[in-house]
Protein backbone atom coordinates (compact mmCIF):
# COMPACT_ATOMS: atom_id res chain seq x y z
CA UNK A 1 0.00 0.00 0.00
CA UNK A 2 2.93 2.12 1.02
CA UNK A 3 4.76 2.13 -2.33
CA UNK A 4 1.26 2.61 -4.49
CA UNK A 5 1.25 5.91 -2.35
CA UNK A 6 4.09 6.68 -3.23
CA UNK A 7 4.06 6.34 -6.85
CA UNK A 8 1.56 8.33 -7.03
CA UNK A 9 2.67 10.87 -5.52
CA UNK A 10 5.98 10.31 -7.81
CA UNK A 11 3.07 10.48 -10.49
CA UNK A 12 1.90 13.61 -9.77
CA UNK A 13 5.59 15.64 -8.45
CA UNK A 14 6.17 14.76 -11.89
CA UNK A 15 3.13 16.46 -13.74
CA UNK A 16 3.22 19.00 -11.73
CA UNK A 17 7.01 19.85 -12.41
CA UNK A 18 6.23 19.56 -16.50
CA UNK A 19 3.65 21.54 -16.59
CA UNK A 20 5.73 24.68 -14.39
CA UNK A 21 8.31 23.96 -16.87
CA UNK A 22 5.46 24.39 -20.22
CA UNK A 23 5.13 27.62 -21.80
CA UNK A 24 1.46 29.19 -21.02
CA UNK A 25 0.12 32.58 -22.33
CA UNK A 26 -0.65 34.99 -19.83
CA UNK A 27 -2.60 38.63 -19.26
CA UNK A 28 -1.31 41.00 -17.45
CA UNK A 29 -2.04 44.28 -16.77
CA UNK A 30 0.02 47.56 -16.14
CA UNK A 31 -0.82 50.34 -13.90
CA UNK A 32 1.20 54.22 -14.21
CA UNK A 33 0.21 57.65 -13.11
CA UNK A 34 0.21 58.12 -16.35
CA UNK A 35 0.12 57.07 -20.16
CA UNK A 36 0.40 53.02 -20.36
CA UNK A 37 0.37 52.59 -24.08
CA UNK A 38 3.19 51.05 -26.35
CA UNK A 39 5.26 49.88 -23.37
CA UNK A 40 7.85 47.48 -23.96
CA UNK A 41 7.09 44.02 -21.75
CA UNK A 42 10.23 41.63 -23.11
CA UNK A 43 10.61 38.11 -22.35
CA UNK A 44 14.51 38.48 -21.54
CA UNK A 45 14.90 34.26 -20.97
CA UNK A 46 12.93 33.42 -23.74
CA UNK A 47 13.62 36.50 -26.26
CA UNK A 48 9.87 37.40 -26.74
CA UNK A 49 7.87 40.55 -26.53
CA UNK A 50 4.92 42.45 -26.98
CA UNK A 51 4.12 46.05 -26.09
CA UNK A 52 1.07 47.03 -24.05
CA UNK A 53 -2.66 48.55 -25.21
CA UNK A 54 -3.95 51.93 -24.47
CA UNK A 55 -5.64 50.42 -21.40
CA UNK A 56 -2.51 48.66 -20.20
CA UNK A 57 -3.00 45.42 -21.31
CA UNK A 58 -0.89 42.72 -22.33
CA UNK A 59 -0.34 39.08 -23.48
CA UNK A 60 2.94 37.18 -23.26
CA UNK A 61 4.21 33.18 -23.53
CA UNK A 62 6.22 32.77 -20.59
CA UNK A 63 7.72 29.82 -18.36
CA UNK A 64 8.88 29.55 -14.63
CA UNK A 65 11.40 31.72 -13.40
CA UNK A 66 11.16 33.41 -16.71
CA UNK A 67 12.25 37.20 -16.40
CA UNK A 68 9.82 39.80 -17.64
CA UNK A 69 11.29 43.47 -18.61
CA UNK A 70 9.07 46.40 -18.80
CA UNK A 71 10.55 49.25 -20.55
CA UNK A 72 9.71 52.30 -21.35
CA UNK A 73 11.18 56.16 -21.73
CA UNK A 74 8.63 57.43 -19.08
CA UNK A 75 8.95 54.89 -16.30
CA UNK A 76 11.99 53.27 -14.57
CA UNK A 77 13.30 50.00 -16.12
CA UNK A 78 11.32 46.71 -14.24
CA UNK A 79 12.20 43.66 -13.75
CA UNK A 80 9.48 40.48 -12.69
CA UNK A 81 10.52 37.00 -12.23
CA UNK A 82 7.90 34.69 -13.36
CA UNK A 83 6.21 32.57 -10.30
CA UNK A 84 4.30 29.59 -9.85
CA UNK A 85 1.40 31.54 -8.78
CA UNK A 86 1.93 34.01 -12.03
CA UNK A 87 1.79 30.52 -13.94
CA UNK A 88 -1.11 28.78 -11.92
CA UNK A 89 -3.52 32.22 -12.20
CA UNK A 90 -2.20 33.37 -15.84
CA UNK A 91 -2.24 36.99 -14.88
CA UNK A 92 0.35 39.36 -14.21
CA UNK A 93 0.17 43.04 -12.76
CA UNK A 94 2.59 45.22 -12.73
CA UNK A 95 2.55 49.01 -11.53
CA UNK A 96 5.51 51.41 -12.76
CA UNK A 97 7.55 54.14 -11.33
CA UNK A 98 7.72 57.35 -12.74
CA UNK A 99 11.04 58.72 -14.10
CA UNK A 100 11.90 61.26 -12.57
CA UNK A 101 14.98 63.48 -13.95
CA UNK A 102 16.19 65.64 -11.34
CA UNK A 103 17.23 69.24 -12.56
CA UNK A 104 20.67 70.42 -11.47
CA UNK A 105 21.44 72.75 -8.73
CA UNK A 106 21.38 76.20 -9.50
CA UNK A 107 23.52 78.45 -7.10
CA UNK A 108 23.66 81.83 -7.60
CA UNK A 109 26.71 83.53 -6.64
CA UNK A 110 29.36 86.67 -7.34
CA UNK A 111 28.84 88.60 -10.59
CA UNK A 112 31.34 87.43 -13.40
CA UNK A 113 33.14 90.94 -14.72
CA UNK A 114 33.34 89.24 -18.21
CA UNK A 115 37.47 88.96 -18.43
CA UNK A 116 37.87 85.10 -17.98
CA UNK A 117 41.55 85.72 -16.64
CA UNK A 118 40.64 88.52 -13.65
CA UNK A 119 37.44 85.93 -13.15
CA UNK A 120 39.62 82.98 -13.08
CA UNK A 121 42.01 84.42 -10.69
CA UNK A 122 39.25 85.80 -8.25
CA UNK A 123 36.80 82.87 -7.98
CA UNK A 124 36.03 82.18 -4.31
CA UNK A 125 35.85 78.39 -4.50
CA UNK A 126 35.99 76.59 -1.53
CA UNK A 127 36.64 72.17 -1.83
CA UNK A 128 33.06 70.68 -0.13
CA UNK A 129 33.94 68.80 3.06
CA UNK A 130 34.16 65.38 2.42
CA UNK A 131 34.79 62.33 5.17
CA UNK A 132 38.16 62.02 4.81
CA UNK A 133 38.21 66.05 6.31
CA UNK A 134 36.58 64.29 9.57
CA UNK A 135 39.05 60.73 9.45
CA UNK A 136 36.24 59.01 8.69
CA UNK A 137 36.33 56.15 6.13
CA UNK A 138 34.33 55.52 3.44
CA UNK A 139 33.36 54.55 -0.16
CA UNK A 140 34.21 56.60 -3.34
CA UNK A 141 33.13 54.43 -5.95
CA UNK A 142 29.84 54.47 -8.38
CA UNK A 143 26.93 53.93 -5.90
CA UNK A 144 25.69 50.07 -6.02
CA UNK A 145 22.21 49.35 -7.40
CA UNK A 146 19.83 48.22 -5.45
CA UNK A 147 20.00 44.89 -7.12
CA UNK A 148 24.04 44.64 -6.74
CA UNK A 149 23.43 45.77 -2.85
CA UNK A 150 20.67 42.58 -2.11
CA UNK A 151 23.56 40.42 -4.23
CA UNK A 152 26.16 41.36 -1.81
CA UNK A 153 24.32 40.76 1.27
CA UNK A 154 23.42 37.72 -0.53
CA UNK A 155 26.91 36.37 -1.73
CA UNK A 156 28.84 38.32 1.17
CA UNK A 157 31.99 36.15 2.80
CA UNK A 158 33.62 32.95 2.86
CA UNK A 159 31.44 30.07 2.90
CA UNK A 160 33.40 28.02 5.84
CA UNK A 161 34.88 31.39 7.04
CA UNK A 162 37.78 30.22 9.61
CA UNK A 163 37.66 31.67 13.59
CA UNK A 164 40.45 30.92 15.49
CA UNK A 165 41.52 27.24 15.57
CA UNK A 166 38.09 26.05 13.95
CA UNK A 167 35.77 26.49 11.14
CA UNK A 168 32.24 27.75 10.87
CA UNK A 169 29.11 27.90 8.29
CA UNK A 170 28.01 30.70 6.27
CA UNK A 171 24.09 29.54 6.71
CA UNK A 172 22.83 33.22 5.45
CA UNK A 173 25.59 32.56 2.13
CA UNK A 174 24.48 28.62 1.98
CA UNK A 175 20.85 28.74 2.05
CA UNK A 176 20.87 31.48 -1.07
CA UNK A 177 23.01 29.25 -2.84
CA UNK A 178 20.94 26.50 -2.02
CA UNK A 179 17.58 28.42 -3.21
CA UNK A 180 18.96 29.77 -6.17
CA UNK A 181 18.50 33.27 -5.01
CA UNK A 182 22.07 34.10 -5.51
CA UNK A 183 22.13 33.14 -8.73
CA UNK A 184 18.66 35.02 -9.35
CA UNK A 185 20.28 38.18 -8.26
CA UNK A 186 23.68 37.62 -10.00
CA UNK A 187 21.19 37.14 -13.17
CA UNK A 188 19.09 40.50 -12.50
CA UNK A 189 22.85 42.36 -12.26
CA UNK A 190 23.83 40.75 -15.53
CA UNK A 191 20.62 42.23 -17.01
CA UNK A 192 20.26 45.75 -15.26
CA UNK A 193 24.59 46.50 -16.46
CA UNK A 194 23.05 45.20 -20.12
CA UNK A 195 20.65 47.25 -20.05
CA UNK A 196 22.25 50.47 -18.73
CA UNK A 197 24.95 50.02 -21.53
CA UNK A 198 21.91 49.53 -23.87
CA UNK A 199 20.29 52.93 -23.08
CA UNK A 200 23.80 54.78 -23.04
CA UNK A 201 24.39 53.52 -26.81
CA UNK A 202 20.55 54.49 -27.95
CA UNK A 203 21.05 57.63 -26.09
CA UNK A 204 24.47 58.79 -27.36
CA UNK A 205 24.14 57.31 -31.02
CA UNK A 206 21.14 56.37 -31.91
CA UNK A 207 20.35 59.50 -34.12
CA UNK A 208 23.30 59.82 -35.92
CA UNK A 209 22.85 56.06 -36.48
CA UNK A 210 18.99 56.03 -37.83
CA UNK A 211 20.24 58.83 -40.42
CA UNK A 212 21.48 55.77 -41.99
CA UNK A 213 19.69 53.02 -41.13
CA UNK A 214 15.94 54.02 -40.84
CA UNK A 215 13.13 52.04 -38.70
CA UNK A 216 9.62 52.85 -38.19
CA UNK A 217 9.35 54.32 -34.19
CA UNK A 218 7.72 51.30 -32.76
CA UNK A 219 10.71 49.61 -34.07
CA UNK A 220 13.54 51.67 -32.27
CA UNK A 221 13.72 50.70 -28.75
CA UNK A 222 12.73 46.63 -30.27
CA UNK A 223 15.78 46.73 -32.17
CA UNK A 224 18.11 48.30 -29.13
CA UNK A 225 17.03 45.22 -26.93
CA UNK A 226 17.65 42.84 -30.11
CA UNK A 227 21.08 44.13 -30.04
CA UNK A 228 21.64 43.77 -26.07
CA UNK A 229 20.19 40.23 -26.58
CA UNK A 230 23.62 39.14 -28.70
CA UNK A 231 26.02 37.34 -26.38
CA UNK A 232 28.34 39.33 -27.70
CA UNK A 233 26.69 42.56 -26.86
CA UNK A 234 29.10 43.32 -23.72
CA UNK A 235 32.28 42.42 -25.11
CA UNK A 236 31.39 44.65 -28.45
CA UNK A 237 29.78 47.59 -27.16
CA UNK A 238 31.56 48.02 -23.46
CA UNK A 239 34.46 50.83 -23.58
CA UNK A 240 34.82 50.65 -27.30
CA UNK A 241 35.16 53.63 -29.69
CA UNK A 242 31.52 54.57 -30.98
CA UNK A 243 32.83 53.53 -34.40
CA UNK A 244 33.56 49.91 -33.31
CA UNK A 245 29.89 49.68 -31.38
CA UNK A 246 28.33 51.59 -34.92
CA UNK A 247 30.12 48.33 -36.83
CA UNK A 248 28.36 46.61 -34.56
CA UNK A 249 24.91 47.98 -34.70
CA UNK A 250 24.86 47.78 -38.51
CA UNK A 251 25.98 44.06 -38.23
CA UNK A 252 22.60 43.89 -35.77
CA UNK A 253 20.38 46.32 -37.94
CA UNK A 254 20.63 43.46 -41.08
CA UNK A 255 19.77 40.82 -38.66
CA UNK A 256 16.98 42.60 -37.42
CA UNK A 257 15.76 43.80 -40.94
CA UNK A 258 15.88 39.99 -41.80
CA UNK A 259 13.80 38.86 -39.31
CA UNK A 260 11.49 41.55 -40.00
CA UNK A 261 10.95 40.29 -43.54
CA UNK A 262 10.82 36.61 -42.96
CA UNK A 263 8.12 37.08 -40.31
CA UNK A 264 6.14 38.89 -42.87
CA UNK A 265 6.76 35.91 -45.47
Amino acid sequence: MERIRLYFFSVILFSVSIGLAQSVEIEGQVFANSDVESIHVINKTSKKYTTTTASGSFEIDVKLNDTIVFSSIQYKLTAVRVTSEIIAEKKMTIFLEEQINALPEVTVGKVLSGDLEFDVKNAEVEKPIDFYDVGIPGYTGKPKTQNERRLHEADAGKMIPSIGFGFSLNFYKLLNTITGRTKMLKERVRLEANDELMYRIKEELSDEFLKTHPLDESLIMEFFYFCSEDPNFVSRCKGKSGIEVHQFLSEKYMEFKANIKASKD
